[in-house]
Parts: C-alpha cells; structure tokens; sequence
C-alpha cells in the first residue's frame, strides 16, 4: 500500500514538473517572439488596447441584464431578478415586430445587398476599357465615403414630395405624390435600395482582390477548351473567388441580428415603427431615451446570443460544407 502511495506522489511530483516545463517553455518562447517582432506587436496595440476597451470590458456590465439596477445602488447594490426582464421582452407587445422587422431587414441584405458587390465585381474584372473601369469604380466607391448622415439627407430629398422622384413619377407616369419617408410599407425599400447604392462599390473591392489572385493560366485552360468569357466567369472566376464569398457570408451572417441602426434611427419616424423598428433601434429607445437600462441590456444580451449562435452555425455548415471556415 505504501509502494502504491509513493508511486501515486512520485506521479504527481513528476506531472506537476512537466506542467511547469511547459509553461516555462510557453514563456520563453513568448519572450523570444516578443524581442523578434516587438515592433508588430507595438503595431496592433492599438487595435487589442481598443477591442479590451471598449468590446470585452463592457461584457462586466452584462451583469445588469439580471438585475434591478439603479445608478445609485451600482452593480453590486443592485438587486438580482434572474431573467425577470427576458420573459417581459419575450411576453411585450414589441417581440414580434421587432424580431420580424430585424430579421426581414437583414435576410434582404443577404440576399440584394450581398450579392451585390460580387456582380459588380464580376463585371468590373470583364471591363477590358482601363478608363471606362477606373471611372466606374470611382464613382461607385464614393458613396460609401459620404457622411451617413447626408446619405438620409439626400434620400429625404429625393423622396419627398416635390422631390426628383415624385416628379419623374408625376411628369411620366400621372402617378399622384407618395411621401416615401412617411410610408412604412416603402421602408424596407428605401432602405435596401440606398444601403446597396452606398455600399455596392466598396464591398466590391474585396472581391476583385480575390480575383486577381486566381492564376491566369486556369483562364488560358479554359480558352483551350472553347470556354467563352462568360463560362470563364461561371467556371474559374467564381470558384476562384467562393473561399472569399463564404468567409464574408459567415461574417455577415455573425451579424444578422444587427442591421444598421444608426442608419435606421436617422429614417424612420413613429409613422413607420411597424416596418423600421428593429432590436436596435428598441434597444436605445429604452436604455437612452427611457433609462430602463436593465431591461435594455437584457433585449441587447438576447441579440448578442442569437448572432452568436448564428455565426457558430454558419461556421459549422461551411466547414462540413468545404475547407473554407472561420476557425
């Protein structure tokens, strides 16, 4: 018994010996690295510096979603309710419209404003003309570079009234004014449309980086075999490109929950709730506006989980899928 004890500590002493070798070993080679590359590692401070900042330091306020939290009391004097404020999300009047309004919004981005940048850039790398091309992608780019702000701006413009709109539709078609902005079955339009004409240019810069990586002798094989330069697109081109096109659909997907809601704040107005209001928007209503800040990181920490489990999904389908994943 006493033999078996020993060899029991002995086991013990020598396992904790290996663990200390490895950390030593971890903490070595990290020093090692830290000397070779200190100055990549000076580079991205900033960014891990902001990530702790400001995305994982507040995850402590998180704690709040399950309180009764007043400013006064702080986070520990506040009192504990469990899940007292997800189940009067989930039983409010709000739930429905918000989680229909916030998954309609962005299941049409996925599936206009996504595909999008991929067909322009498709068109782009077909464009033989290096002023023609140049030309159309500096207009495309520009818009994304405008203030969000005067984006809204000009499309209130456009679409009131007495706008370019109204009066294409008045002078050509004898159609009567229709107030666009005021409307909440042109919401969603409005929205997708200008998000698509802002965007459309930029996202596609992605893509045509990925293109120009595609080797070039994959495109003389296929000339060899009658392809024209539309079944080169179909065949090389877009296969070329589908690792990039999957791992931004796996990250437009982690935010699926989270349509543009400063853009959506600057558009809708209490006409166009039942289209316009989303988890975002409900979200600040309630903690900014209403200072109901309990309840409002309780409706935020349900978003945050749903994206999260999205994206784990995506991730999950397109691993199985290809070779193509986030991790």
């Amino acid at each position: 018994m006493a033999k078996v004890e020993k060899e029991i500590i002995a086991g013990s002493i020598k396992q904790k010996s290996s663990f200390g070798d490895r950390v030593t070993n971890f903490k070595n080679k990290a020093v090692k690295d830290f000397k070779r590359n200190k100055l990549i590692y000076l580079m991205i401070s900033p960014v891990v510096l902001y990530y702790i900042i400001f995305q994982y330091g507040p995850m402590y306020g998180l704690q709040i979603a399950f309180k009764d939290y007043s400013p006064a009391l702080g986070f520990h004097g506040s009192p504990w309710v469990g899940f007292e404020h997800f189940k009067d999300f989930f039983n409010s009047f709000y739930f429905g419209r918000l989680l229909k309004n916030t998954i309609l919004l962005s299941f049409y981005s996925l599936i206009f404003a996504f595909p999008a940048g991929i067909i322009l850039a498709l068109l782009l790398n077909e464009v033989r003309g290096r002023v023609f091309k140049r030309t159309v992608q500096t207009v495309t780019y520009m818009p994304h570079f405008v203030s969000l702000v005067v984006i809204v701006g000009i499309l209130y413009d456009f679409t009131a009234r007495d706008g370019v709109i109204n009066y294409i539709l008045v002078s050509l078609f004898g159609i009567e004014p229709i107030a666009f902005m005021r409307e909440s079955e042109w919401f969603r339009t409005l929205y997708i449309g200008s998000d698509i004409w802002q965007n459309v240019g930029w996202s596609s810069i992605i893509f045509l980086a990925a293109m120009s990586g595609i080797d070039p002798s994959l495109y003389e094989a296929a000339k060899m075999d009658g392809a024209g330069r539309f079944k080169q697109m179909i065949h090389v081109t877009l296969p070329g490109i589908m690792p990039t096109v999957v791992i931004l659909l796996i990250l437009l997907i982690g935010k699926f929950m989270t349509v543009g809601d400063e853009k959506i704040l600057l558009m809708y107005n209490p006409t166009t709730y039942d289209t316009a209001d989303v988890i975002g928007t409900y979200v600040y209503r309630k903690g900014i506006l209403e200072s109901d800040f309990s309840y409002s990181a309780a409706v935020g920490l349900f978003k945050a989980i749903i994206a999260f489990t999205l994206l784990v999904i995506a991730n999950g389908i397109a691993r199985k899928a290809g070779d193509t994943k986030l991790w």
